[in-house]
């Protein structure tokens, strides 16, 4: 009996890694896209915001986002009040005026923060298969709510839909799949 129960134990570990989403830094993603193309999906948050804590897990340890995530994009984690360096496109973004005593609040934004456009936290921002910037989604959301935008720029639907009425359109015709926990 003991037998049996470690074996389950076992794998209900192993199903457990296999749902987590592998995070890598940006230098990594974009090293990553040169050997396999896949776009990125960067998870911009702070220390101290909640609702980025909620979008970590609730949303993408959701086992359904996780698999989807793991299998068609390669996902970096970004403090975007941080101090880490970060090369893109030939150019360095810092945070120059980053205060360590502040690690865990409010901090000065990083360059590439500002440079990617992002307005708050937390901040999803999707990348193509270049690493050129497809968009930035702020704010929390729900498994279903990004599995629509994942699927969205995965299938590169958004270049298709030029306007309003046909991205509507299309919210409304999508069908989630993902299932809540």
């Amino acid at each position: 009996m003991k037998k049996i129960l470690f074996i389950v134990a076992l794998f209900s570990g192993i199903a457990m890694q296999a749902q987590k989403v592998q995070w890598m830094s940006f230098e990594e993603a974009v090293a990553a896209q040169e050997k396999e193309p896949k776009k990125i999906i960067m998870d911009v948050y702070t220390n101290w915001c909640g609702p980025c804590k909620m979008l970590d897990k609730k949303t993408l340890q959701n086992k359904d986002v996780a698999a989807y995530i793991s299998e068609h994009y390669y996902a970096v984690k970004f403090n975007g009040e941080g101090k880490d360096a970060v090369t893109y496109k030939g150019n360095e973004f810092t945070n120059p005026d980053y205060d360590p005593e502040r690690s865990n609040r409010r901090n000065s934004a990083h360059q590439f923060t500002s440079y990617l456009q992002v307005r708050g936290y937390p901040t999803l921002v999707f990348f193509d298969e270049n690493a050129d910037l497809i968009a930035p989604l702020t704010g929390y959301l729900q498994p279903n709510q990004l599995e629509l935008y994942l699927k969205l720029f995965k299938d590169d639907k958004h270049k298709e839909l030029k306007t309003r009425e046909a991205f509507e359109e299309y919210q409304k015709s999508f069908v989630s799949e993902f299932k809540s926990e």
